[in-house]
Formats: structure tokens, sequence, C-alpha cells
């Protein structure tokens, strides 16, 4: 006994016209198979699938232009913001002193990237004359949830750890702010960029620049400091 199904039928065209014209509102949610049929627009005649055809084309090449701008935009920003990083990597390296690498940190986010608010904190119990300084313990009891997780982070923060990170004069002026953790070869420290702007640094805004800023940074200060060091 065979359980084989019995061929199914093939659908004839007077089967799908009298479909269509039993529904005649059918093409209306079918952008997909529109944008695939060929149907020839005679001269002198009226088709109204064919213009829905064209205007289903058109919106879609539309579409794609707009893609393709916001593409565009989006290498261009990434050119730009490539651009500023190699050369701010490059005047990190050229620092022959941690003042010079302070210097050339906070200059060019300040100018090159329009960064309003910069702050970069060592954790050491030694006093540093250069730059801003605060022991482990202080930065545990301040901002010890936000060096927690690892990672930097975005968003908006307490007063009392913008107030360690920026210094109490610029804290009240900051709304939002990104903060990045140093740690090599036993150098800790915080690398922290604020705004005025409330969504300016969002917690969904991406990080990768600041990681990698964070991490250059924080491979150059132990030579740096060991000089500064031995100079006293």
């Amino acid at each position: 006994m065979s359980n084989q199904q019995p061929p199914v039928a093939a659908i004839t065209a007077e089967q799908v016209v009298s479909y269509l014209e039993n529904n005649p509102d059918f093409f209306i949610e079918q952008d997909d198979l529109l944008a695939q049929l060929r149907i020839p627009h005679m001269r002198g005649s009226s088709i109204s699938l064919v213009e829905r055809q064209v205007a289903v084309l058109r919106e879609r090449n539309l579409e794609m232009r707009n893609r393709l701008t916001q593409l565009m935009d989006v290498a261009r920003d990434n050119d730009r913001l490539f651009d500023k990083t190699r050369r701010l990597i490059l005047e990190m390296l050229d620092a022959q002193t941690l003042d010079e690498l302070v210097s050339a940190v906070d200059d060019s986010l300040r100018h090159s990237f329009g960064v309003p608010f910069v702050g970069l904190t060592l954790f050491t119990d030694k006093h540093i004359s250069v730059g801003r300084s605060q022991t482990l313990k202080s930065a545990q009891q301040h901002i010890g949830g936000l060096l927690a997780g690892g990672k930097a982070l975005c968003g908006v923060l307490r007063l009392k750890e913008l107030e360690f990170l920026f210094g109490k004069s610029q804290a009240a002026e900051i709304k939002s702010a990104a903060v990045a953790a140093l740690e090599y070869q036993g150098i800790q420290g915080v690398l922290a960029v604020g705004s005025d702007d409330q969504q300016h640094y969002s917690n969904s805004m991406d990080t990768l620049f600041l990681t990698y800023l964070a991490d250059v940074l924080a491979r150059l200060l132990p030579s740096l400091l060991a000089s500064l060091r031995a100079v006293k």
C-alpha cells in the first residue's frame, strides 16, 4: 500500500485572475512581490499596479540613498577621529616627562576633540607634583563603584564622584561624564571626560576610544613616573 500523496495540481492563470478579481487589495501589502514583477506599461493606458510598483522602487531607492549617505557620514567621522587620535598618540609617545604627557592629553582632548572637562588622576600614597593624585583608599571610598567593573562607563555621576574626578571647582558644571580606569605594572588611576550636557555621555555611548586612550596612557606612565622619582 503506497503512502505517497497525490500530486498538487498546478494553479492556472484563470485561477490567479479569479483570485485577484475577488481580492483587489491583494498587492497593497505585497511590496516585495511588486518589486519583482515585470508588467508592461502600455502607452495611453493607466495601470495602477505599475504605478504602485514604480512608487515602491522609488521609495526603496530613496531609502538606499539615505542609508548610503549615513554610511558615508559615519566613514568621514571615523576618518576625522582616527586622524585626531593618531596625532594625540604621537604626541604622547614624544613626551619626555610626566608633565609633557599630561599636557599633551589635556590639550588634545580640550582643543582637538572639544572636550570641556578633563580629569586625569593617579592613585598613589606618594605626592606627585605633576597632575592630580589621590590615594587608592580615597579612590575606593569616592569612586569605588565606578571602578568595580573594570570597564569604561558613561552617564550621570554623583556630585562626590565628580568632585573626585575633576575637582570641586568644576564638578557643579558637569552634567554627564565618561570614565576609564588606568592600570598597568602597578600603576593605577583614572581618566575622565565631562560635558555640561546631561545627554552627551549617555550610558549607551561607545567607550572604545576612551578605553584605547587609557590603555596607551597607562603603558607610558611607569617609565615617566620612575624618571620623576629619580630626579627627586
